[in-house]
């Protein structure tokens, strides 16, 4: 686990870092920049900016103020060089796969993703680019199923759904032999839990619509990469695609920003009390959590995370999707929904009744069901999935 001066400068960052107080007439909180355009005093500064939009604000679909503070937060956080910002989470997905490939390409999937990333992938082979997936998260599967045109190793660690962890280290290693990029998805761990990049890994990506932002009030996304790469990104799949992420939505982000460690702390606290309630649970066959000292990949995780999100998943015993159901519908504080991150505890099953077969060929339990823990009390959390697990 990595020490408390790392999460103490973390803290730093979220609430301070880049603010630039003096520049803003000592505003506590950084003003919106709301305009669309900045003016220049003359045309020959005008043509020198637009030569290096990058580094200068000359249009709102380029750079802007607000955003910027955002994205140094970011980028800082991730022990990256830079960031930039995105209007949502698949927008950030599609903006560092597409700069990754081209026709031909091929795109090894590293065991279970977020369904909107493999629809997009699936997207992709009108361009000829293809994927295939491998259902496993150990670096010798990994390397077997390598093919000689991979040039993208795709993973989300912990995996969706089934929650488990990835070695970022081997992974970046073996991609780096062979020539591959490697992208990561950080948004289950956030910046704070999981450093990505000081693994090897080339990109990460969030949703920042879950804990970045932590109140289910904004839509954005995140990549964090390198200045060689981002460099590329900037000019053609972040300028010409246009998915931009607008000034008030940055400044959701910042405030949310400023209480990110205290709230993952939170969900944490909460998700692990959870967790071991769920394993002794008679109705419930797994708990899916690199928190708990049963998984499978924990002691990895002691080595690679430094805490715990609130996002994990359970199997139930009677796995037909009447009695996932059932269970779903009894719930009283968790509420029925897509998304995570949030304040709130949420609930949802990828079991929708007709997919049963499709879950089983993706290593999925059809009585799984995502639980996403919140920041109410813990003991009326655990009162809920008891009344609601009970026959």
């Amino acid at each position: 686990m990595e020490n408390l001066d790392s999460f103490e400068t973390d803290k730093k960052i979220c609430m301070h870092y880049e603010d630039d107080r003096e520049r803003f007439e000592g505003a506590v909180v950084p003003p919106i920049f709301q305009n669309t355009l900045f003016t220049y005093q003359t045309f020959d500064i005008l043509t020198d900016a637009l030569q290096s939009e990058h580094s200068y604000y000359v249009y709102g679909r380029g750079t802007n103020p607000t955003v910027e503070i955002v994205e140094k937060k970011l980028a800082a956080l991730e022990r990256g060089d830079e960031c930039k910002l995105f209007s949502s989470g698949m927008a950030a997905v599609s903006a560092s796969l597409i700069n990754s490939v081209k026709s031909g390409d091929h795109v090894l999937c590293v065991s279970n993703l977020y369904y909107s990333t493999m629809e997009l992938l699936k997207y992709l082979g009108k361009f000829n680019i293809s994927h295939s997936v491998i259902y496993s998260t150990k670096t010798d599967d990994i390397k077997a199923a390598l093919q000689p045109n991979t040039r993208v190793i795709f993973l989300e660690s912990p995996t969706d759904m089934t929650f488990r962890l990835v070695n970022l280290d081997e992974i970046a290693d073996l991609a780096r032999k062979n020539g591959i990029r490697t992208i990561i998805d950080n948004t289950w761990a956030t910046p704070l839990f999981q450093k990505p990049l000081t693994k090897g890994i080339d990109v990460v990506v969030h949703s920042a619509s879950k804990y970045l932002g932590g109140h289910s009030d904004v839509l954005g996304g995140a990549v964090v990469t390198s200045k060689e790469i981002m460099k590329t990104i900037f000019k053609k799949e972040y300028l010409l695609m246009g998915a931009a992420m607008p000034p008030n939505e940055a400044s959701l982000l910042l405030r949310g920003l400023r209480t990110l460690p205290f709230r993952m702390q939170g969900h944490q606290d909460n998700a692990l009390k959870v967790a071991r309630f769920l394993h002794n649970h008679p109705a419930v066959e797994k708990v899916n959590f690199p928190g708990l000292e049963t998984h499978p990949d924990y002691h990895l995780g002691t080595n690679q995370l430094s805490g715990y999100s609130g996002l994990m998943s359970i199997e139930l015993k009677q796995d037909d999707f009447n009695h996932v159901k059932t269970v779903i519908n009894k719930m009283k504080i968790f509420k029925i929904g897509v998304s995570w991150g949030s304040f709130e505890s949420l609930i949802i099953s990828p079991n929708l009744g007709n997919n049963e077969g499709k879950l089983v060929k993706e290593h999925i339990s059809p009585g799984t069901i995502r639980l996403a823990v919140g920041l109410e009390n813990a003991n009326s959390i655990i009162d809920d999935l008891e009344q609601a697990l009970s026959e």
